[in-house]
């Protein structure tokens, strides 16, 4: 595996220095909590909340709720800031991410390692006192795998980053359930994988998006290193096995009517839109035409009522027998 290397900044002066400009505090504030990518961490807590309704098979106490929401938010903000740590040096090359606080100098990076770290720290010591151990470690071990194993290992050298480097992101699914059960299980397991094989055809299709931003900037994602149908196939196969995974958690979990109807209808909709890019792609379409945002939206509607389905079922429990 051969890392790209990135382009050089076209003369733009260096932004590892702080701009000496007096700022208001609110917007130092903003700045500070856009490290956090807060889209992000919303994201990932659609997988954690509803884990633990199945995983109590009912309705677990709000505090426990909101004290794991909390340690998994700080968590997940800790890993982001890292990363935009780390990858300040191509967020300037990438019209997405020039704007981010470390890369445009507003925050230095021995601030930003700073918050990282400390976050990384509270986030812990808050799951582990106020949930218990095991999920605190889950949410450690998840901000090693996003910061060591896919920022730094995996990112620069790899076409298949996002697909190991992925991992870190379904650590969530584990942390719901060990908050609620002190403990895993295959039911877990199965949660994990869903979000484990749904991670590429979710994030390929914005790397087809910013495909010319990532080979700027030298980081392989498939669609820089790979053909438009090279890539739509990938999706494709991906879409089947996250769908048919969905469908293991049923007698796995003893899933019900709700969550199995959801998991059908809108794995349906998902493999029909990862087939559209695809037949699109063969056609050879421009990006006009492609639309890979359509697939990467939905991608995040259909995460949302599976997880939802999760939660729900066991609420009103159906049974298909």
């Amino acid at each position: 595996m051969t890392a790209i290397e990135p382009r050089p900044a076209d003369g733009r002066a260096s932004t590892d220095q702080p701009q000496m400009t007096q700022r208001p505090r609110g917007q130092v504030i903003r700045d500070y909590v856009s490290l956090t990518k807060p889209r992000i961490i919303e994201l990932l807590l659609v997988t954690t909340f509803p884990v633990m309704f199945l995983a109590d098979r009912g309705i677990p106490s709000v505090w426990l709720i909101l004290a794991t929401l909390v340690g998994g938010s700080l968590s997940a903000g800790s890993a982001n800031a890292l990363n935009c740590y780390l990858d300040r040096d191509i967020d300037r090359l990438m019209h997405r991410t020039e704007g981010r606080p470390m890369a445009t100098g507003v925050i230095s990076p021995r601030a930003g390692l700073t918050f990282g770290l400390v976050l990384c720290a509270v986030s812990a010591l808050w799951l582990g006192l106020l949930v218990n151990w095991l999920s605190a470690a889950l949410s450690l071990a998840a901000v090693v795998l996003y910061v060591g194993f896919y920022t730094i290992l995996l990112k620069r050298r790899t076409s298949q980053n996002i697909v190991w480097g992925g991992v870190a992101g379904c650590m969530p699914a584990l942390i719901g359930w060990s908050a609620v059960t002190n403990s895993l299980s295959w039911s877990a397991l199965v949660l994990f994988l869903i979000v484990f094989f749904w991670t590429p055809p979710h994030y390929w299709p914005l790397s087809m998006r910013f495909r010319d931003d990532y080979a700027a900037a030298g980081v392989p994602m498939l669609p820089v290193v790979a053909e438009d149908v090279a890539v739509g196939r990938q999706i494709v196969i991906y879409s089947w096995v996250t769908v048919a995974t969905t469908l293991v958690l049923v007698p796995v979990a003893d899933m019900g009517v709700i969550y199995t109807v959801v998991a059908l209808g809108a794995g349906g909709l998902f493999l029909v839109e990862a087939h559209r890019l695809l037949q699109r792609a063969k056609a050879g379409a421009p990006y006009s035409v492609l639309k890979p945002m359509r697939l990467f939206h939905y991608s995040i509607s259909y995460l949302t009522l599976v997880f939802i389905a999760v939660a729900i079922d066991p609420l009103l429990h159906i049974t298909l027998h």
